[in-house]
């Protein structure tokens, strides 16, 4: 491969979600964004690509059923999965996305088909469900991918909005998650890459398409300033173009990565009422998260050792990556 940038030291960040997130399942949270951020990391360290490494990540995240993306989305209010993701590199400008997926266990690596095997860069249900059986892309039984938590969460949703009679525009009342899984990295060469995947909030309208494969709602990334991943209220994402406002900032105003995240996350919240967060890498190799929700589990991977959190303040040692 030849070099479109400095020769810097790679690193990786991923995110498990904005939300308030139980007590019961924060340290399975907090383990599983370490094992996907290591996992990209290794790849990043042996000389694969940015892209190579947030596929991979977000592979490990799909597959842990603690997390609302692969095994383990939640269910729509017709009791279907459908699943969202986005994956996008910094040096072109390619991007790839899938939504309204039920039978893909890994969205990202099918994101990933579209971005390098298409001129388009959004394919939506029985078209990219057609695409990834001529990608010779697996599919699964969609119940594979349902969880009893999920089923559980579900018909708790239903009983709800029976009884209370939540209408499609007014949730606020029911304390559905946004465990939206997501990743960010930086190569050698200087290349940056980010991918987003989800499977939606509980309850939502079959078809609903949220925030996470929509270009600079979800991620968005560029070479020249860096990459973002975003999650939390989806509406409100898209409504302010979180991903695209954090590189804004960093662009326009001269803000550093974090400086850029956290003023890009306040926004939204003052703005549009949404609870949220960002993980960024910037073009130099800095990593940041921010959020406004109680929690997100977030790790960070650089330097041979790996950082993570899950509580505002939040940033423990995970220790050296072997």
């Amino acid at each position: 491969m030849e070099e479109s940038g400095p020769n810097i030291q790679p690193a990786i960040a991923t995110h498990g979600g904005a939300s308030a997130i139980p007590d019961e399942v924060k340290e399975a949270r907090a383990q599983g964004v370490q094992r996907a951020a290591k996992a990209g990391y290794c790849l990043l360290r042996e000389g694969g690509t940015a892209v190579d490494a947030v596929e991979a990540a977000i592979r490990v995240l799909e597959d842990d059923p603690v997390f609302d993306a692969g095994v383990g989305a939640v269910l729509n209010y017709d009791g279907e999965v459908e699943l969202d993701a986005i994956i996008m590199e910094g040096k072109e400008l390619r991007s790839g996305a899938v939504t309204c997926v039920q039978n893909i266990k890994y969205p990202i690596s099918l994101a990933r088909k579209v971005m390098e095997k298409t001129d388009h860069l959004l394919l939506a249900g029985k078209g990219a469900n057609q695409f990834a059986k001529e990608m010779g892309i697996d599919e699964v039984d969609p119940s594979e991918l349902v969880t009893e938590m999920a089923r559980k969460e579900w018909e708790e949703y239903r009983e709800f909005n029976k009884n209370v009679k939540v209408s499609y525009t007014n949730r606020a009342d029911f304390g559905h998650e946004h465990e939206t899984v997501g990743s960010v990295a930086i190569d050698k060469w200087g290349n940056v890459a980010c991918g987003t995947s989800t499977g939606g909030i509980t309850g939502m309208l079959a078809g609903r398409v949220g925030d996470t494969p929509v270009i600079g709602s979800g991620a968005y990334c560029d070479n020249a300033y860096g990459a973002v991943s975003t999650t939390g209220h989806g509406e409100a994402i898209m409504k302010v173009n979180l991903s695209k406002t954090v590189l804004s900032y960093m662009e326009h105003q001269g803000l550093s990565a974090q400086e850029a995240a956290d003023k890009a996350v306040g926004f939204m919240h003052q703005r549009v009422g949404g609870a949220g967060g960002a993980i960024v890498v910037s073009s130099s190799g800095d990593l940041a998260r921010s959020f406004s929700s109680q929690r997100m589990a977030w790790a960070f991977a650089k330097d041979n050792s790996v950082r993570y959190g899950v509580d505002p303040g939040d940033d423990h040692d995970g220790g050296k990556i072997a």
